[in-house]
């Protein structure tokens, strides 16, 4: 596969990711209580430990994506 094409795939993961994190992210904010009162259903969670879930699930979700598409596609543009 040439250079070229996994800096675009790695460029539009990037870009998809991230957006997706921030759907998440406004989601989060400005529905939390519909999102709590879904989950709240299936599982017995305090408020607290649902945010914490999101806070920190986000968290993960963004340093793998940073790691994964983002740090790579630099290292390609530096590359080429």
């Amino acid at each position: 596969m040439p250079i070229e094409t996994l800096q675009e795939i790695l460029g539009w993961c990037s870009l998809i990711n991230m957006g997706l994190l921030l759907w998440w992210f406004l989601a989060f904010v400005f529905a939390h209580d519909r999102i709590y009162g879904l989950h709240g259903r299936w599982f017995r969670l305090s408020v607290e430990q649902f945010d914490a879930i999101h806070y920190g699930a986000m968290g993960i979700v963004k340093m793998m994506v940073l790691v994964f598409n983002l740090v790579p596609y630099l290292v390609l543009r530096m590359l080429a």
